[in-house]
């Protein structure tokens, strides 16, 4: 199973779920999609977001201050799939929320919630026994981050478990904005494209139509996490959803006006 990227490039976009708030995460949520998003990732807000950097990390602390559970996401997670069936929906978590949750738990959740995916961000493919077995199971895709650090080996067991997408890292370090992609990000796309032909998606650090422009040269979809969860700290709670979808309109700027 591949999730689809209906554009070139297709566009990722991460939220931190109940940041403002579990209402207005799904309208965010909902505004992304019909502004051009293909995919939410729907993040799981964690107490000790180690591989992100600060503007996630406090997105993190608000939302769990607010005492987000992770019934709060599956909740924005079934309200996304109803009212957009066709769009890509993948939780976004910590490895120990899903435990605390309890794997067998969560996996049937997440898919009765209409999750095509999910995504553990401190998971590594050499010790994800349970949760390759728990995601087949339910259907649902193991979605594998690859950085370019990663020698072949690893690369080729997540081209062999992983399905929906590969998440290829644009550099080593936390999540947040960069001036340019590295040639690190299309060296690792490369590498991940000899293994598997699934999309690969490049995150951390893309914040600009020229970021995006750039992805679409080697990649099949940006991840856009950082740029628009500080553009969500930034704003009104009620003017972000319709902020957020101006941004995401924004990043499919014609190529003409990328090369002023």
């Amino acid at each position: 199973m591949a999730l689809t990227f209906t554009h070139k490039p297709g566009l990722v976009v991460y939220l931190t779920a109940g940041d403002p708030s579990v209402e207005i995460t799904r309208d965010i949520a909902l505004a992304a999609l019909d502004a051009g998003a293909d995919v939410i990732e729907l993040g799981v807000p964690f107490s000790d977001p180690l591989a992100d950097g600060p503007v996630i990390q406090r997105a993190s602390e608000r939302a769990v201050a607010r005492g987000t559970s992770m019934a709060d996401v599956l909740k924005i997670a079934r309200e996304i799939r109803v009212a957009r069936p066709n769009a890509g929906l993948v939780i976004f978590t910590y490895l120990n929320p899903v435990l605390r949750y309890g794997f067998s738990r969560f996996a049937d959740h997440a898919a009765a919630a209409g999750a095509d995916g999910v995504l553990i961000i401190d998971m590594i493919v050499e010790e994800a026994g349970e949760y390759l077995s728990q995601m087949n199971r339910v259907g649902l895709a193991p979605i594998f981050l690859a950085a370019p650090t990663s020698p072949d080996e690893r690369l080729e067991a997540i081209a062999t478990h992983a399905r929906g997408f590969v998440y290829a890292i644009s550099r080593v370090g936390i999540t947040g904005k960069q001036q340019s992609m590295t040639a690190d990000a299309a060296a690792l796309v490369a590498r991940i494209r000899h293994w598997t032909g699934l999309p690969v998606a490049v995150g951390f650090g893309i914040s600009t139509p020229e970021h995006v422009a750039q992805v679409a040269e080697f990649a099949d979809a940006a991840v856009i996490g950082s740029a628009i969860v500080e553009l969500i700290e930034r704003s009104d709670p009620g003017a972000a959803p319709e902020a957020v979808a101006r941004f995401i309109k924004g990043l499919r700027l014609p190529q003409a006006t990328l090369a002023r």
